[in-house]
Protein backbone atom coordinates (compact mmCIF):
# COMPACT_ATOMS: atom_id res chain seq x y z
CA UNK A 1 0.00 0.00 0.00
CA UNK A 2 2.90 2.68 0.93
CA UNK A 3 4.64 1.17 -2.11
CA UNK A 4 5.54 4.76 -3.54
CA UNK A 5 6.69 5.61 0.01
CA UNK A 6 9.13 2.93 0.68
CA UNK A 7 10.95 3.10 -2.93
CA UNK A 8 11.72 6.92 -1.17
CA UNK A 9 12.74 6.02 2.29
CA UNK A 10 15.02 3.33 0.44
CA UNK A 11 16.45 5.58 -1.78
CA UNK A 12 16.99 8.42 1.74
CA UNK A 13 18.42 5.11 2.97
CA UNK A 14 20.75 4.54 0.45
CA UNK A 15 22.05 8.04 0.10
CA UNK A 16 22.80 7.70 3.89
CA UNK A 17 20.91 11.05 4.03
CA UNK A 18 20.64 13.81 1.74
CA UNK A 19 20.22 17.45 2.26
CA UNK A 20 18.31 20.18 0.26
CA UNK A 21 14.42 19.54 -1.15
CA UNK A 22 15.65 20.94 -4.42
CA UNK A 23 18.07 17.91 -4.44
CA UNK A 24 15.91 15.09 -3.31
CA UNK A 25 14.01 16.61 -5.88
CA UNK A 26 16.14 16.35 -8.57
CA UNK A 27 17.75 13.17 -7.48
CA UNK A 28 14.26 11.35 -7.37
CA UNK A 29 13.89 12.59 -11.04
CA UNK A 30 16.94 12.03 -12.37
CA UNK A 31 16.68 8.04 -11.29
CA UNK A 32 13.34 8.11 -13.08
CA UNK A 33 14.72 9.63 -16.03
CA UNK A 34 17.03 6.65 -15.94
CA UNK A 35 14.06 4.13 -15.94
CA UNK A 36 13.87 3.34 -11.85
CA UNK A 37 10.49 2.85 -11.10
CA UNK A 38 9.41 6.16 -9.77
CA UNK A 39 5.80 7.39 -10.19
CA UNK A 40 5.81 10.61 -9.20
CA UNK A 41 4.62 13.34 -11.89
CA UNK A 42 6.91 16.17 -12.58
CA UNK A 43 6.36 19.76 -14.33
CA UNK A 44 8.72 22.16 -14.91
CA UNK A 45 9.05 24.87 -12.35
CA UNK A 46 11.68 27.15 -11.38
CA UNK A 47 14.08 25.08 -10.53
CA UNK A 48 13.56 22.61 -13.40
CA UNK A 49 11.76 19.44 -12.97
CA UNK A 50 9.11 19.89 -9.87
CA UNK A 51 6.87 16.76 -8.45
CA UNK A 52 4.12 18.17 -6.13
CA UNK A 53 3.26 14.73 -5.37
CA UNK A 54 7.34 13.96 -4.26
CA UNK A 55 6.64 16.74 -1.82
CA UNK A 56 3.31 15.22 -0.24
CA UNK A 57 5.06 11.77 0.09
CA UNK A 58 8.32 13.25 1.93
CA UNK A 59 5.84 15.20 4.15
CA UNK A 60 3.76 12.03 5.13
CA UNK A 61 6.87 10.26 5.74
CA UNK A 62 8.13 13.05 8.31
CA UNK A 63 4.49 13.03 9.89
CA UNK A 64 4.67 9.21 10.12
CA UNK A 65 8.15 9.15 11.56
CA UNK A 66 9.47 6.92 8.94
CA UNK A 67 12.07 10.27 7.81
CA UNK A 68 13.46 12.48 10.00
CA UNK A 69 13.76 16.13 8.20
CA UNK A 70 15.77 18.77 10.02
CA UNK A 71 16.00 22.55 8.93
CA UNK A 72 19.36 24.20 9.45
CA UNK A 73 19.98 28.10 9.04
CA UNK A 74 22.86 28.41 6.63
CA UNK A 75 23.82 32.12 5.78
CA UNK A 76 21.15 33.82 4.32
CA UNK A 77 18.92 30.52 3.80
CA UNK A 78 17.51 27.69 5.41
CA UNK A 79 18.26 24.19 4.08
CA UNK A 80 16.33 20.79 5.10
CA UNK A 81 18.12 17.43 6.18
CA UNK A 82 16.61 14.10 5.36
CA UNK A 83 17.64 10.75 7.16
CA UNK A 84 16.06 7.79 7.63
CA UNK A 85 14.56 7.23 11.22
CA UNK A 86 14.18 4.20 13.30
CA UNK A 87 10.81 3.99 12.45
CA UNK A 88 11.66 3.99 8.94
CA UNK A 89 14.09 1.57 9.25
CA UNK A 90 11.16 -0.66 10.75
CA UNK A 91 8.86 0.34 8.21
CA UNK A 92 11.57 -0.85 5.42
CA UNK A 93 12.26 -4.42 7.18
CA UNK A 94 8.16 -4.98 7.02
CA UNK A 95 8.36 -3.72 3.51
CA UNK A 96 8.11 -5.66 -0.25
CA UNK A 97 8.97 -3.25 -2.36
CA UNK A 98 11.84 -3.66 -4.10
CA UNK A 99 14.51 -1.55 -6.45
CA UNK A 100 17.34 -2.27 -8.14
CA UNK A 101 20.74 -2.15 -7.27
CA UNK A 102 20.93 1.15 -9.52
CA UNK A 103 19.58 3.28 -6.42
CA UNK A 104 22.85 3.37 -5.21
CA UNK A 105 23.52 6.15 -7.12
CA UNK A 106 21.83 7.96 -5.43
CA UNK A 107 24.54 8.48 -3.04
CA UNK A 108 26.47 9.26 -5.44
CA UNK A 109 24.28 11.86 -7.06
CA UNK A 110 24.09 13.42 -3.73
CA UNK A 111 27.80 14.44 -4.06
CA UNK A 112 26.96 16.60 -6.77
CA UNK A 113 25.69 20.69 -6.28
CA UNK A 114 21.76 21.34 -6.31
CA UNK A 115 22.81 23.84 -9.26
CA UNK A 116 24.25 20.94 -11.13
CA UNK A 117 21.32 18.34 -10.81
CA UNK A 118 18.82 21.35 -11.27
CA UNK A 119 21.23 21.76 -14.95
CA UNK A 120 21.05 17.45 -15.38
CA UNK A 121 17.78 17.19 -15.03
CA UNK A 122 16.66 19.89 -17.03
CA UNK A 123 18.21 18.51 -20.05
CA UNK A 124 17.02 15.14 -19.37
CA UNK A 125 13.42 16.97 -18.78
CA UNK A 126 13.70 18.44 -22.36
CA UNK A 127 15.24 15.11 -23.70
CA UNK A 128 12.56 14.08 -26.57
CA UNK A 129 14.58 17.01 -28.22
CA UNK A 130 17.61 17.11 -30.54
CA UNK A 131 20.95 17.80 -28.10
CA UNK A 132 21.60 21.40 -29.69
CA UNK A 133 17.67 22.09 -28.67
CA UNK A 134 18.27 21.15 -25.43
CA UNK A 135 21.40 23.29 -25.24
CA UNK A 136 19.29 25.91 -26.54
CA UNK A 137 15.85 25.25 -24.16
CA UNK A 138 18.27 25.15 -21.35
CA UNK A 139 19.93 28.25 -21.80
CA UNK A 140 16.17 29.93 -22.58
CA UNK A 141 14.62 28.18 -19.50
CA UNK A 142 17.45 28.88 -17.26
CA UNK A 143 18.99 32.30 -18.53
CA UNK A 144 19.09 33.36 -15.28
CA UNK A 145 21.29 30.12 -13.83
CA UNK A 146 23.86 31.65 -16.28
CA UNK A 147 25.52 27.92 -17.15
CA UNK A 148 28.55 27.98 -19.00
CA UNK A 149 28.91 26.13 -22.41
CA UNK A 150 31.32 23.90 -19.88
CA UNK A 151 28.63 23.91 -17.30
CA UNK A 152 26.50 21.94 -20.04
CA UNK A 153 29.30 19.63 -21.66
CA UNK A 154 29.88 18.45 -18.14
CA UNK A 155 26.33 18.01 -17.87
CA UNK A 156 26.72 15.87 -20.91
CA UNK A 157 29.51 14.07 -19.50
CA UNK A 158 27.57 13.35 -16.23
CA UNK A 159 24.12 12.05 -18.17
CA UNK A 160 26.45 9.87 -20.60
CA UNK A 161 28.40 8.19 -17.80
CA UNK A 162 24.82 7.72 -15.37
CA UNK A 163 23.37 6.19 -18.40
CA UNK A 164 25.59 3.29 -18.38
Amino acid sequence: MLDNHAKLVKVIAASEGIVGRKKLQKIIYIMKKLGLPFEEKYTFYFYGPYSEELSLRIEELTNLGFVSEVKEKKSNYYQYRYQVTEQGEDFLKHSNTELPPEISIAKQMKEQSSRFLELVSTMLYFDHLPKQEIEQKVQEVKAKSNYTSEDIEQAWDYINSIKK
